[in-house]
């Protein structure tokens, strides 16, 4: 047998990303730096954020759009604030490998300066959480953190190296060559499993028993690649379908069977249409609360067929769930094929096609809207002029999230939508790494003023490694989902509501000129398409900062009178 010369731990590390298709790193000084350089030497850029939180979130989206693990840096210190960036990644089922150092074992649990355990603060965000005590460990652990980042349910992975900046790792030794590696070249979805031929049948015949059939996709349905397969069995049974947020874009929006996003952050016609279904099929979806409005839409009683890769999510909130476990593309290609040609009744797809028509006419003025502040639902409407046929979308969580996935229409033919699953502030470090994912694509990026505070810095780090997206700020100086009610509450009470909730204002495109990239103030409606497609055109961050309405509500998601 040959014996393999060793390597060092940089050399390793860094060679087998680059080597396996890793084209960004995303970090926080000081950690790896060894590596770091290696990996410069091979071409893979490094991306330095201004926070740990920043660096997760550009790893998250990178991996969202390569279908391939992010990787972030810290030092130990950073842990803690790095963890808690793993969060979105963590509840959008996006592989993402955190790395970070750690003091070594002879200074544990002796009040070591900055250090604190890190196993807790990653046990709830991560699949796997593993120490890595000598550089000889890398080869396996890292084909272990990419195994469990991308399989079943994809979700981060943390390794915690040895060493304050991970310098006993970086100074080690690997008895292994470096190089194209199976186990890195996974993509998603990295297995296509079908479910067996009996629960397939058991499926068929539920569904084919029913004669109003909803079909809810999510996430799974997302990272499975399931958009062909999901509209031709919904054209098969003339089934409407709903998506979660996660889902948004899997069919086209303006589809006659496609009803918009379902559940608390839905349109009106998604929630009234699934609730009169006397089935529902969920594709790659988890069931949670936000998508089912708090297990009300559908009803709890509800019979659901539930397609999954992950057999821990069959049946989680709906009792009676029939499970059907396997890969959503794959599963759904041998459930058109077990349903054959039935014969089907079109007057639950016609009804629900009439209550979206309905809806969509009601909100046309809305969406032409000229007054002043701009209505967000025109700067919806603007969004959906603009946004490129193989464009990318990345949207903020609250009112972002409501107004993005409610009213901005997308093709399903090659547009991407990316949503927060619900940290604040993640939408525009996400959206920097979707565009070192996808160099060629056009990135716009809906963040509210009160999100953008967050990761306000990376404004220089877009700027510094030259990464082009159009930030959009729906401007309307304050956290435009709580105002309404905060108003509400407060009542005729002494006291000012607005201390709680509202700042600024602030003109961001001033901003943007301070960290020296261009910046365009939109206060007229007419004003809002030339921006965005001067904004566009540009191949450098351009902050296109829109006068906002914050007493404009958001659509209100339906629900049956007493729920």
């Amino acid at each position: 047998m040959t014996q393999t010369e060793p390597v060092t731990g940089p050399e390793f590390l860094a060679r087998s990303l680059a080597a396996n298709g890793t084209t960004h790193v995303f970090f926080i000084d000081a950690i790896l730096r060894r590596t770091l350089i290696e990996l410069g030497t091979l071409g893979v850029q490094r991306i330095l954020a201004h926070s740990e939180k920043a660096a997760a979130y550009m790893a998250d989206g990178y991996a969202r759009i390569a279908g391939r693990p992010g990787i972030c840096f810290a030092q130990s210190v950073g842990a803690a604030n790095l963890a808690s960036g793993l969060q979105d990644a963590y509840l959008a089922r996006s592989p993402v490998i955190a790395m970070t150092g750690h003091k070594p074992p002879s200074m544990q649990h002796r009040n070591a300066y900055q250090e604190i355990a890190h196993a807790p603060l990653f046990a709830p965000v991560t699949k796997l959480s593993t120490r890595v005590d000598q550089a000889a460990d890398l080869p396996r652990l890292m084909r272990l953190a990419w195994r469990e980042a991308m399989t079943g349910t994809p979700r981060p992975a943390h390794l915690d190296l040895n060493g304050l900046q991970a310098e006993v790792i970086d100074t080690g030794l690997v008895n292994e060559a470096p190089g194209v590696d199976p186990a890195f070249q996974l993509t998603l979805p990295p297995h296509r499993p079908v479910a067996a031929s009996g629960e397939i049948e058991r499926a068929a015949r539920r569904i084919l028993a029913a004669r109003r059939v909803v079909i809810v996709a999510g996430e799974g349905a997302t990272a499975s690649g399931a958009d062909p397969m999901l509209l031709a069995l919904a054209e098969l049974l003339a089934a409407p379908i709903a998506t979660s947020l996660g889902g948004r874009g899997l069919v086209p929006t303006r589809h006659r069977l496609s009803i918009g996003c379902a559940g608390s952050y839905a349109a009106p016609p998604a929630n009234q249409i699934v609730h009169e279904a006397e089935l529902v099929v969920f594709v790659g979806c988890d069931t949670g609360d936000q998508v089912t409005h708090t297990w009300r839409i559908p009803a709890l009683p509800t019979p659901c067929v539930q397609i999954e890769l992950d057999p821990a999510e069959i049946g989680r909130s709906y009792p009676d769930t029939l499970g059907v476990v396997g890969d959503p593309k794959a599963t759904l290609a041998a459930l058109i094929t077990a349903l054959g040609r039935p014969v089907r009744d079109t007057a639950y797809a016609d009804r629900a096609a009439g209550i979206v028509a309905a809806w969509r006419e009601g909100m046309a003025s809305a969406l032409a809207s000229n007054a002043t502040p701009i209505w967000p639902d025109r700067l919806c409407d603007e969004i959906t002029r603009a946004l490129p046929r193989d464009g990318i979308l990345v949207a903020d969580t609250g009112y972002s999230g409501i107004w993005s996935s409610t009213l901005v229409e997308l093709n399903g033919e090659g547009q991407t939508y990316l949503r927060a699953a619900g940290s604040l502030g993640w939408a525009f470090p996400a959206a920097l790494g979707a565009k070192c994912a996808a160099p060629r694509r056009k990135v716009i990026c809906w963040s509210g003023d009160g999100a953008l505070y967050y990761h306000l810095t990376e404004l220089e780090t877009a700027r510094r490694r030259g990464i082009a997206a159009v930030l959009v700020v729906n401007n309307n100086s304050g956290f435009g989902q709580s105002w309404p009610s905060l108003k509400r509450q407060q009542g005729n009470r002494p006291g000012d509501a607005a201390e709680l909730v509202r700042f600024g204002p602030t003109n961001f495109a001033d901003v943007a000129k301070v960290f020296g990239l261009r910046g365009i103030r939109v206060e007229d409606p007419s004003q809002l398409g030339a921006a965005l497609r001067d904004a566009l055109a540009s191949d450098e961050t351009v902050v296109v900062d829109v006068a906002t309405d914050i007493d404009r509500l958001a659509p209100v998601p339906w629900l049956p009178e007493g729920a």
